[in-house]
């Protein structure tokens, strides 16, 4: 018997076509698996390899020690300290978070922080650099390492370890110039100048620290480790040691430096001082008081204590009154004035100008200190008596001259940067027209705008310039009155340039070193701008200085008759206005006929430069020259 057999479907197009785009898509997915396994087993295999090695390897830094700050006779000014810091290591600290905190609140206790703090702190240093210790607290005491080593069950995952310090062994002395050391931070990271800087890297965050910080921060080391699949530490690899930074040699003179300071806390406790060599213009001395103690950043450093060296209740101690100061510098302006009079074609050192005691211009009289009369008088006595009514008379007729006054004000230094090597440099100002003016268009604006009343106007709801330039605006800048601010430096400039016909850029950089104190690169400041001044003009200006302080009637005359190195200098007493007391000023050229330096100083509350500011020049100028303290009398003088 025969079967037949069914007769099977047979394949349709269509189940052709689905046929064939199923197997096209299996044959592509296999491809894409096969190309791609290839791709990761034969083309990349070595940098997986690489990869993989990397993931047992692990770069711990070694922070380089800063190079030392010394004075011009290598006498060390910033140094570094050995510190013991409590620090926690990642690969030996519990992974239960309930014991973690446990530990860090015995931390908190014995370190004085909050658990929370430490807590958080730690974690952020793991975040930025995973296998490295994250420092809790530098420079703890040798007790507090005792009981930590006495009590390791306690203390699992925690270490002390030596760290480098700052140290400033003269601690308020020259801290405005030194500035300080901190962490780097997020923006700093960003700037070129950090390229090999990583987080937890202590960088300069001010002065000098910051100036020079490529050169004192030195080379970091590393420590490259193998881990387990756990991050546990299995070994040592290899070591690179740390590279200190250079030191850095200052054209400073430590005990000029000491004199300047101890003759400002003489005197109401706020001021500063200028000590400038006017030939190539090393600065020799430059300090502020009240001044603080750098110190203090060397350990961890709260914003509460930061706040308190800004505030003006305290002084302000952070403010460097020496570089960003702005004062108004009474009389001592008066080389200024009578540079531009006699530039400016307005007078010749012989001109005669009658000083009947007060001068009165529009509605207002202006008066010499003490009401007192001159009579007539040339600019050489005018400058040695400070007859205010004869530079009142410049003032006033330079307003209708082009500005003379403002011109060579400026161009004396006056109103910009010195660019001296400190980063706190500020510019200072200068008033003209063009700026009152300017802010009288916009207090009337304002006033335009939004209606104020008269006890809003009084309150500068506006802005204070309710008026347009006066001529009276100018007579008040011949004396250095008015809105005028400037520093002792800046006055320091002034002065060295009429006295060498060149504005010189002031330096306290004088080399870079290596640690045998021996010169890698020499640092020098640009040749000073020519000013090209007639010598018979600057020759007049510079007689009337020495007729200042050595003369009879001279403003200084008392305070220097007995000192035994020729000068040539200024007294100033500059009105504040609003029951403040007048700020005292003087600047000196040394030695007479053939100066060499420039001293400026001043004090905010001194009053009469002569009583004051003059004393405490002739005490920076003893120690320049090396005068016995007993060579110098006490004295004071009348005002200018």
């Amino acid at each position: 018997m025969y079967l037949d057999n069914e007769r099977r479907p047979t394949l349709t197009p269509q189940l052709a076509v689905r046929v064939a785009i199923i197997g096209g898509i299996a044959l592509a997915a296999f491809a894409v698996m096969f190309f791609r396994l290839w791709f990761l087993q034969v083309l990349s295999s070595d940098a997986y390899v690489r990869e993989a090695q990397g993931n047992q390897r692990r770069d711990i830094r070694v922070q380089a020690p800063r190079g030392d700050i010394v004075d011009r006779e290598g006498r060390v000014l910033v140094e570094n300290r050995v510190g013991l810091a409590v620090e926690v290591t990642p690969d030996k600290l519990s992974e239960d978070p309930a014991e973690r905190r446990a530990l860090y609140r015995r931390l908190g206790k014995l370190l004085n922080m909050r658990p929370r703090a430490i807590e958080r702190e730690v974690n952020e240093q793991f975040k930025e650099l995973p296998f490295s210790r994250a420092t809790v607290k530098q420079d703890v005491s040798r007790d507090v390492v005792m009981y930590i080593e006495e009590r390791e069950e306690d203390f699992r995952g925690v270490e002390v370890d030596p760290v480098f310090l700052r140290k400033y062994p003269h601690r308020a002395l020259g801290a405005h110039l030194f500035g300080y050391v901190g962490e780097v931070n997020q923006e700093e990271l960003k700037q070129p100048g950090f390229s090999e800087v990583k987080m937890g890297d202590r960088v300069g965050q001010a002065g000098l620290e910051a100036e020079y910080d490529q050169f004192l921060r030195g080379r970091s080391g590393e420590t490259l480790v193998q881990v387990d699949a756990l991050g546990n530490l299995r070994t040592r690899l290899a070591e690179h040691r740390p590279r200190q930074g250079r030191q850095l040699r200052l054209s400073l003179d430590l005990d000029v430096q000491r004199a300047g300071q101890e003759a400002l806390e003489g005197g109401t406790g706020k001021g500063a001082f200028a000590v400038m060599n006017i030939r190539d213009g090393e600065v020799l001395g430059l300090g502020s008081e009240p001044s603080y103690d750098p110190n203090l950043f060397a350990k961890v450093f709260r914003q509460r204590d930061y706040d308190r060296l800004i505030d003006d209740e305290t002084g302000a101690p952070l403010t460097n009154r020496a570089v960003a100061g702005g004062y108004p510098t009474g009389s001592t302006f008066k080389l200024i004035t009578a540079t531009a009079a006699l530039e400016s074609g307005l007078i010749t050192p012989e001109t005669p100008l009658n000083d009947p005691g007060e001068l009165t211009v529009g509605d207002q009289v202006f008066e010499n200190a003490g009401h007192v009369a001159h009579g007539v008088l040339s600019l050489r006595q005018a400058l040695t008596v400070s007859s205010d009514v004869f530079f009142y008379q410049l003032g006033r007729d330079m307003n209708e001259k082009g500005m003379p006054l403002q011109h060579w004000a400026r161009k004396l230094g006056l109103g910009h940067r010195t660019g001296i090597d400190l980063p706190e440099e500020g510019p200072g100002f200068v008033p003209g027209p063009k700026w009152r003016d300017s802010q009288f268009a916009k207090f009337q604006r304002c006033v335009k705008r939004t209606n104020p009343t008269p006890t809003e106007i009084s309150l500068g709801e506006c802005g204070w310039q309710d008026r347009p330039w006066s001529v009276g605006d100018n007579v008040n800048l011949a004396v250095g009155q008015g809105d005028l601010a400037a520093n002792p430096l800046q006055m320091a400039v002034a002065y060295a340039a009429v006295a060498t016909d060149r504005v010189i850029r002031p330096r306290l950089g004088q080399r870079i070193e290596n640690s045998a104190g021996q010169a890698v690169q020499t640092l020098r400041a640009p040749t000073g701008r020519r000013l090209h001044l007639n010598p018979e003009y600057r020759q007049a200006i510079l007689d009337g200085l020495r007729g200042a302080a050595s003369e009879p009637g001279g403003t200084s005359t008392p305070v220097f008759e007995t000192f035994p190195v020729e000068i040539a200098g200024k007294t100033g007493t500059a009105e504040k206005g609003g029951g403040r007391a007048d700020q005292s000023w003087y600047v000196a050229l040394a030695p007479w006929p053939d100066p060499q330096y420039v001293v400026a100083v001043t004090d905010e509350a001194g009053g009469f430069g002569a009583d004051t500011a003059a004393p405490m020049a002739r005490r920076i100028l003893a120690e320049l020259f090396n005068v016995d303290e007993q060579q110098l009398v006490e004295g004071g003088g009348p005002s200018d």
